[in-house]
């Protein structure tokens, strides 16, 4: 058996093709209809009967002209984003879990968003011209905080020292964190917490026209790691067995995160929850095999976030709930339900 065929048949649990391939098309159809849905209800309803009319129709009504300008300049984008993000978050909290083989790891466990938080605050607090600054600042502070957090974890062998790193960035982002929202005044200290929670109020297409094929083609490179990611569940002694490199492949697997995570926290800021809970649903449902688990998590991940950001929009007519709050209330609930289900 070469390594290959050794590695895929690694987990315990090996659904069938058909059965993640049908998986895989219930969730999509899931996620068509919900899009549908999400762009069609807010503060602002439009019918599902109008909505062809509305986006391709040349004469409109003054009824229409308002839905489509809603739908083309509010909520299509930022639906769309809600989509991007999620499947970014959730693919990268796969891996993430995988490299350190632990359910409860996640982007952020590397200092990928609190250093983009960082970033953010400081453009925030020191006066950054507007909000052009804020998504490059946040997008630097992901960037900056992953090379420093893979440089120091990287000298001795193992994920521990990546992983004690991690914390070690973690606590030193947190405390300038800290220090910025001590030396921010009211109106910065609004803008702070908002963006600390999490939104996708501010999402335009041009923001979607770079976000989507980036994310999109990063996914599909961290796809291609499933071997490798099944490996890694051995152990890494295991998977250097199975003639694996460990230092590229973690250096690989830790960039690929990063690219990915480090634009969708500078567009949408901290958003939690997605990226650690959604993979260990679908893989308490697919079980472990990297080879159906990625593509599912992926799709579940756009569902899971276009949901929360759904929910956001209609809790509290015609303000909206930060999108971190309604995913922590809706998901970590529901988490322990499928938890308590499973251990019985």
């Amino acid at each position: 058996m070469n390594s290959a065929s050794a590695v895929a048949n690694t987990p315990a649990r090996l659904p069938s093709l058909h059965r993640s391939l049908a998986v895989f098309a219930t969730l999509t159809a899931v996620l068509v209809v919900l899009v549908l849905v999400s762009s069609a209800n807010g503060a602002v309803r439009i019918p599902f009967s109008a909505m062809p009319h509305v986006l391709f129709g040349d004469v409109l009504t003054d009824d229409e002209v308002l839905w489509r300008n809603v739908l083309m300049q509010v909520r299509l984008p930022r639906v769309l984003l809600a989509v991007v993000a999620g499947a970014g978050l959730t693919i990268t909290g796969t891996a993430m879990q995988a490299l350190f083989r632990n359910p409860l790891a996640e982007p952020g466990l590397i200092g990928i968003s609190s250093g983009g938080a960082l970033g953010a605050v400081a453009a925030i607090v020191l006066g950054a011209p507007g909000m052009f600054w804020l998504a490059p600042a946040a997008f630097i502070g992901s960037l900056l905080s992953t090379a420093v957090c893979y440089q120091l974890g990287s000298r001795q062998r193992g994920m521990g020292s990546l992983l004690l790193a991690g914390v070690a960035i973690n606590v030193i982002c947190g405390s300038m964190i800290g220090l910025f929202t001590y030396m921010a005044d009211d109106a910065q200290l609004r803008s702070l917490t908002f963006w600390n929670m999490g939104s996708l109020a501010g999402a335009t297409w041009s923001q979607l026209a770079f976000l989507a094929p980036w994310t999109l083609g990063l996914s599909l490179l961290l796809l291609r790691e499933w071997r490798a990611l099944n490996a890694l569940l051995l152990g890494e002694r295991e998977a250097q067995h199975l003639g694996f490199a460990l230092k590229s492949l973690r250096r690989r697997l830790i960039v690929l995160v990063a690219l990915i995570v480090g634009p969708l926290v500078a567009a949408t800021g901290v958003i939690g929850f997605v990226g650690l809970v959604v993979p260990h649903l679908v893989r308490l449902s697919l079980g472990a095999d990297h080879r159906w688990l990625l593509p599912n998590t992926l799709v579940a991940g756009a569902i899971a976030l276009s949901l929360a950001d759904w929910l956001a929009r209609i809790a509290v007519v015609p303000a909206e709930l930060p999108i971190g709050i309604v995913t922590s209330l809706v998901g970590g609930p529901f988490f322990l339900w499928m938890l308590t289900r499973k251990m019985r």
